[in-house]
This record gives structure tokens, C-alpha cells and sequence, in this order.
């Protein structure tokens, strides 16, 4: 599998700090207060972990005064970033990560081309300072999860762990209205049903299978979810709506009863 990563990314690799190589550097895009924190929770970083994917999108039609879903691109947008995050699990994995924090997925159109777009899976790989090997996802690869490192402490104090990034993704050609219905709205206040409608259905398809990757995946939840809207320069009236989460599981031999209650923390601005 390693023959998958570029020379120079295992050249990069070679220098972190990990079992057997206690000389080399950790390398992260903590703050420091999520340093701190991921080292509190008994975690160690190794190093930042990238994946990424030039993917060039195929053409599909839809009808003028169609609200319809864009099978083909929906596909194709997920495919692209679960190969993104694929080659980022990759790195962690030649690491020896138990998991990946603060995962950060991003869409970006490349100029010579409005149908190539470049999709980037970046995080910080950690493992358990003591060797503990219960905190790895499915199928004994990393973890993956987007939550911050804040949020990674405070989710292992309630005897939760992250198990794995779930996403849905729905493309969707919203029909644009006749010209007696725009007519009829002119210098009124009335809601477009059939956009609403349209909007409406297309981010439930987004999460519907965010929500079935993560029963798949066996979790009990979902958290930090988060949906994203993008034309990503497409067409007009071709909208994008992408969910993403941390799927969780509880931490066997953990009683979520104890759960430390909040404490109040009081600052003064001078």
C-alpha cells in the first residue's frame, strides 16, 4: 500500500517522531490550546496526514422544468473525496496512527479547467501514548473525525470515541420557473414553493446518507455535523449539498453516568 504514497511523501514521513524514531519531529496544525488538550486526553501527535484528488467531472443532463437529482455528479463528488481521504488514512496508517483529528475537506476548481476540480483531505495523526489499541476505526485503520481537539477531549470525557468521517453527497438541478409564474410574482411577497421544495429535498437526500454511512459503520451517533451548499462555478441552477460528521461509539468499560459536570469559567477583557 505504501507504493500508493508519492517518493516525497515518504521521504516526509520518514522524519516524524514515532515507536522507533524518537529523534524525529511531530508535525500539526493544533493551537496550542488543542495540543494541549490532545496530549491531556493521553495522545501524542505523529504528524499531518494529506490526501488528495484531481477528479474531472462528467456531463448530465436535466430538463429545463425538472427538480431532479444529478446522479452521475452526486457520485462522482463523493467519490472524489472518499479517494482524498482514502490517501490520507493511507499516510496515517504508514505513521502506526491510531486516528486523525481536525480532518478538514476542501473543494477547490482548478483554472485550465471548469470540469476538473481538486478535492484535499488534511489532518494531524495521533496516537495513544501508552500503545492502547481500542481507539482505532473500522476494520483496525485510523480513526478519522473533524472535530477540533477541544472537542476530541471533551468527547473522550463523556465516554465517547470517534469511530469514523461520514459524509452524503446530492447534486441536484433545481427547474427554473415560466415566464407567466415570474410574471405573476412580480412586486409580490410570496414564497417559491417549488424552490423550497426543491432545497428542501436535496439537503434530506445529503444527510439521509450521511446518517446510512454511520449506521454502517455500526456508530451510535453522529457529531458536529455540518452541511455545506456550493455551485462550485456549475451551471446555473446546479447546487451541491454536502453533510459531514464524526460518527461516534462508546468507549467500552466507560459509565457515560459519569460525565464531569461543566464548570464556569469567568474572563475579564481589560
Amino acid at each position: 500500500m505504501a507504493d500508493d504514497i508519492p517518493k516525497h511523501a515518504l521521504e516526509r514521513l520518514e522524519g516524524l517522531r514515532r515507536e522507533g524514531h524518537p529523534d524525529g519531529i511531530f508535525t500539526s496544525d493544533f493551537s496550542v490550546n488543542e495540543f494541549l488538550l490532545v496530549r491531556k486526553a493521553g495522545f501524542e501527535p505523529i504528524g499531518l496526514c494529506v490526501g488528495s484528488c484531481i477528479y474531472h467531472l462528467g456531463f448530465q443532463f436535466a430538463g429545463w422544468g425538472s427538480n431532479v437529482e444529478l446522479e452521475q455528479l452526486s457520485l462522482a463528488m463523493y467519490e472524489a473525496r472518499a479517494l482524498a481521504m482514502e490517501r490520507m488514512k493511507l499516510e496515517a496508517a504508514q505513521m502506526g496512527a491510531d486516528g486523525i483529528v481536525g480532518v478538514r475537506l476542501t473543494v477547490k476548481r482548478l483554472e485550465w479547467d471548469r470540469k476538473v476540480l481538486e478535492f484535499v483531505a488534511i489532518g494531524t495523526s495521533i496516537v495513544h501514548a501508552s500503545g492502547h489499541t481500542g481507539f482505532k476505526g473500522k476494520d483496525g485503520q485510523p480513526f478519522t473525525s473533524a472535530l477540533t481537539g477541544q472537542d476530541f477531549w471533551t468527547l473522550l470525557q463523556a465516554g465517547y470515541r470517534p469511530l469514523e468521517m461520514v459524509m452524503g453527497s446530492c447534486v441536484y438541478h433545481v427547474a427554473r420557473r415560466g415566464p407567466l409564474a415570474t410574471l405573476g410574482s412580480v412586486g409580490q411577497n410570496v414564497e417559491l414553493t417549488n424552490f423550497s421544495l426543491a432545497l428542501y429535498e436535496a439537503r434530506e437526500i445529503a444527510m439521509e446518507r450521511m446518517q446510512l454511512e454511520a449506521t454502517k459503520a455500526g456508530a451510535e451517533g453522529v457529531v458536529g455535523a455540518d452541511l455545506h451548499e456550493g455551485s462550485h462555478n456549475w451551471a446555473t441552477h446546479v447546487i451541491e449539498f454536502f453533510a459531514v460528521g464524526t460518527a461516534v461509539l462508546p468507549i467500552e468499560g466507560h459509565e457515560q453516568d459519569d460525565i464531569p459536570d461543566p464548570k464556569l469559567v469567568l474572563s475579564v477583557n481589560v
